[in-house]
């Protein structure tokens, strides 16, 4: 029997959800590969890639095995990775001095990948989690209480220096310290390295989330635990105005992208930070987060491709212009279809 009840309505939102095609003329928030910053691991030697257990269709990368990623995600439209190093354990001290060799493996790394893929931005870690042993992002106080904040800063630009004449297009300082952006500005520019931009950790959280990732670079080993305590350097998870300090403090310093970690869940932040500032904001979208996906998923609890594509968007739609994921190199070649 025919239905005879009609709303007498001007307004009809679903008009305009009607199709595939009316859908896409109304999308406000469009994400695309170039958007992609892909989070890449390298080890030292010549085997096969390493799967990390904790974060499936991850690898640690052997320089010759990165380039070839490079390539493939290049082909695919992605124009940006990150790189990190894993260390064996006998390379890594107190002081993480292995950070400042001129034969580093994340520089050798760099000259590879930019050599054979010079279309490649490529942006490097700043920070000496992956270099020590107590798996600290910078040196410790002379008790071992606290990360030395000023000695730890001198440090880092000496290894930004030497990233940036690696070739580098982004050092990325991670580690939190107070003053650091600034330093590292003035380092840089006092060695002729004016083009080298900086993409600061600025609003970095003291997440739970970043499991995988210590696993991933070694660094949760060399401190015997995943949740290794950073909670004097980086952000309180409860506090929204703390990160706005943050952002002024690395603007006045001289950030060219201003970053906010992790993503997903501080997706206020993200929106808050996008109003507070004209640079242009990142997002990292950590490993906790794609992992959590991955476990779901094969729980069947969750639709993989549904669900990170819809977490991405999410990040976009919060205001970053660009996202760090490990979903990179598949979600481009999905938006690519």
């Amino acid at each position: 029997m025919p239905n005879s009840f009609k709303l007498n309505l001007l307004y009809r939102p679903r008009r305009l959800r009607r199709t595939a095609g009316l859908r896409a003329l109304v999308e406000d928030t469009v994400l695309r590969p170039e958007n992609l910053i892909a989070p890449l691991f390298v080890v030292d030697g010549k085997g096969r890639p390493e799967p990390v257990p904790s974060m499936p269709g991850v690898f640690r990368y052997s320089i010759a095995d990165l380039v070839k990623e490079c390539r493939l995600l290049s082909g695919l439209g992605v124009r940006a990775v990150a790189l990190f190093p894993k260390l064996d354990s006998a390379l890594k001290d107190a002081e993480g001095t292995a950070a400042l060799s001129p034969d580093a493996l994340v520089l050798r790394a760099v000259g590879a990948v930019k050599k054979a893929v010079p279309e490649m931005t490529v942006a490097t870690d700043i920070a000496l989690d992956p270099y020590t042993v107590h798996g600290h992002d910078g040196v410790l106080t002379p008790d071992g209480s606290d990360v030395d904040n000023d000695r730890t800063v001198e440090i880092l630009c000496s290894m930004a220096v030497l990233h940036a004449r690696a070739g580098v297009d982004l050092v990325a300082p991670s580690d939190m310290m107070d003053g650091r952006i600034g330093a590292i500005r003035r380092s840089l520019d006092a060695a002729g390295r004016e083009q080298t931009a900086i993409m600061a950790y600025t609003a970095k959280y003291a997440s739970a989330y970043y499991g995988p990732f210590r696993d991933a670079v070694g660094s949760a080993k060399a401190a015997g635990t995943r949740s290794l305590d950073k909670r004097t350097y980086q952000l309180n998870p409860a506090n929204r105005r703390e990160a706005l300090i943050e952002v002024k403090l690395d603007e006045a310093e001289g950030a060219d992208i201003i970053m906010v970690k992790p993503a997903g869940l501080y997706l206020d932040i993200i929106r808050m930070v996008r109003t507070a500032t004209k640079k242009p904001v990142a997002a990292y979208q950590v490993s906790g987060e794609y992992s959590q996906i991955h476990a779901a998923a094969r729980l069947g609890w969750l639709d993989l491709e549904l669900c990170r594509m819809e977490s991405l968007i999410a990040i976009k739609r919060a205001g970053a212009d660009m996202i760090l994921t490990y979903f990179a190199k598949d979600v481009a070649a999905e938006l690519r279809r």
